[in-house]
């Protein structure tokens, strides 16, 4: 059996057979480095990190364009760094997920230490501290997921554990924003050099979310006297710690068991996924789709890897946010949203299987090509219409990439505004007709249909959780299947929402139509389909 660790990988012919590419460096050599020269550090050890942001470094170390590593640090699960980490000298087997059914594999060793961000962990912590108030340390980067930066609850109060941190200062912190700011702190008592940290999590505005919560954490500390004017007057000075935006796509799942059969097949050992303490689901390995996309604003006020030469766009903020505009309100989100509204009523659970679906298919190139095309954000590093195609023609329609309608139908109503209400905001303003729109009225009357919590089978289904499931479905209470006149007068709270979907359906034009196509799927069973069939 081969084992991914040092000593495994010295077998390089036993690897190169099984068509496992290897790291081209020193890796023992790079360990060294990142010790003496730590360049990099990054907050969320999981796998869009290790499968993605951990190949960037490969790819320059690989290139002799660095000499150090990534410093990995969890400030989460610990299970991950002590029970996938450590066990595999911080390496992973990368697999790459092809639309053929083939995987490219390979050992991504870019990875110099991996560290528990907690206070329970003396020895971790100290390593942490040292890189922190090295010089040469450039960027700080994070993959926590948005709620990560989060410091309120939904009622907008602090957190019990923020709150905690405010109180007990710098040295005693829980919360991942508390600990980074304490961190800093590191960095300005040693001479302040300066330092870029970097939001690699996918959601718009991520520089910005996490300059506020670290500015939030900051404040707190000197109201109570744990910090000086002076240390809050560098973290809020750009040309000192900057808070480059950035962009980031690529489809990471949950380990595969297929991936994991394979893996065993070619008699690589240990590959089994475990579920840590915290109920991550993680393994050995990570797989993933190959196309993958990072812009980062290019502020780095300490100099930075030569992360271009790696396929990263660098360039300006509006850059960015044009760019992310273009996916979300666009080539991706509207169309994995068409998807996981239709897939749930639809009785399907994979995401490729549902292209091909005559109707459905037609439905995301309606929205994409024809309604979305027109009124698109061009960012101009990358082409919107070859991005969208790349989506239409192989990311979706991948079979290897085990992605649900059900898991990208949570938190619905939080979406629509950004992913429809945009392109209806975007029209309106041109002075467009909104009655050429037919996909993007579909999919709200579809969603509104799916509330019901009723397949198209006349089936009862579980929806995927959404902090507005229960207000919508009490709106909708006395709508029924078999039954299209008790939709009258139910609607148009719904529809004149502007939180909802960004604006006033009614005043846009498009509510009647979004009503007629509802009430017209609330015939009986398998009105959904016929609905699609008729529109598309």
């Amino acid at each position: 059996m081969l084992q991914l660790n040092l000593e495994g990988i010295k077998d390089k012919s036993a690897w190169q057979e099984r068509n496992v590419k290897l790291p081209e460096f020193d890796v023992q050599a790079m360990m060294a480095e990142t010790k003496n020269n730590p360049v990099w550090v990054h907050f969320g050890a999981g796998n869009i990190f290790r499968g993605f942001i951990a190949a960037l470094q490969q790819s320059l170390l690989n290139q002799g364009l660095e000499k150090s590593g990534i410093i990995a640090a969890d400030t989460f699960d610990y299970d991950i760094i002590d029970q996938i980490y450590r066990p595999h000298d911080n390496m992973t087997l990368m697999v790459s997920l092809l639309p053929d059914g083939t995987m490219k594999k390979e050992v991504i060793a870019s990875i110099g230490a991996g560290l528990r961000a907690g206070t329970e962990f003396p020895e971790d912590m100290e390593q942490l501290k040292a890189v922190f108030r090295n010089p040469s340390l450039q960027m700080v980067s994070f993959t926590i997921t948005e709620k990560g930066y989060a410091l309120k609850n939904i009622e907008g109060a602090y957190l019990p554990v923020v709150q905690q941190d405010f109180e007990n200062g710098p040295e005693k912190c829980s919360h991942a924003m508390s600990k980074v700011t304490a961190l800093l702190l590191e960095r300005f008592l040693s001479g302040g050099t300066p330092v870029a940290v970097v939001s690699m999590d996918n959601c718009s505005h991520n520089g910005e979310k996490l300059k506020t919560s670290v500015l939030t954490v900051v404040e707190e500390w000197e109201k109570r006297g744990f910090v000086t004017k002076e240390f809050a007057d560098w973290v809020n000075n750009e040309e000192k710690v900057s808070f480059p935006w950035t962009m980031i796509d690529k489809i990471t799942p949950r380990p595969a068991k297929v991936v994991e059969d394979a893996l065993k097949e070619l008699e690589i050992g240990e590959m089994a996924p475990v579920i840590t303490g915290k109920n991550t689901y993680i393994a050995p390995f990570v797989n993933a789709e190959e196309p993958q996309y990072l812009v980062v604003e290019d502020r780095f006020p300490n100099g930075r890897p030569a992360l271009e030469k790696a396929g990263v766009y660098m360039t300006d903020r509006d850059t960015v946010n044009d760019t992310e505009r273009m996916k979300v309100t666009t080539c991706l989100n509207p169309l994995h949203t068409a998807l996981a509204v239709y897939g749930c009523m639809l009785g399907y659970e994979s995401i490729a299987a549902e292209m091909k679906d005559t109707e459905l298919k037609k439905l995301v190139e309606l929205i994409g090509k024809k309604e979305g095309m027109p009124v698109v954000t061009d960012p101009k590093i990358l082409s919107p219409e070859k991005f969208l195609d790349e989506v239409l023609t192989k990311r979706l329609p991948n079979p290897f990439i085990p992605d649900t309608p059900q898991r990208i139908a949570t938190d619905t109503s939080q979406k629509l505004a950004i992913r429809f209400g945009e392109t209806i905001k975007s029209y309106c303003k041109a002075g467009k007709d909104l009655n050429e729109l037919t996909g993007i009225p579909l999919v709200i009357a579809g969603w509104l249909r799916y509330l019901l919590a009723v397949d198209d089978a006349g089936k009862e289904f579980t929806p995927s959780s959404d902090p507005m499931l229960s207000v919508m479905q009490e709106k909708l209470k006395d709508v029924h299947l078999s039954d299209p006149d008790s939709a009258d007068g139910k609607l148009s709270d719904i529809l004149t929402n502007d939180t909802l979907f960004g604006c006033d359906l009614y005043e846009a034009g498009i509510a009647e139509k979004v009503i007629k196509m509802f009430k017209e799927m609330l015939e009986g069973p398998g009105a959904v389909r016929k609905v699609l069939k008729k529109y598309l």
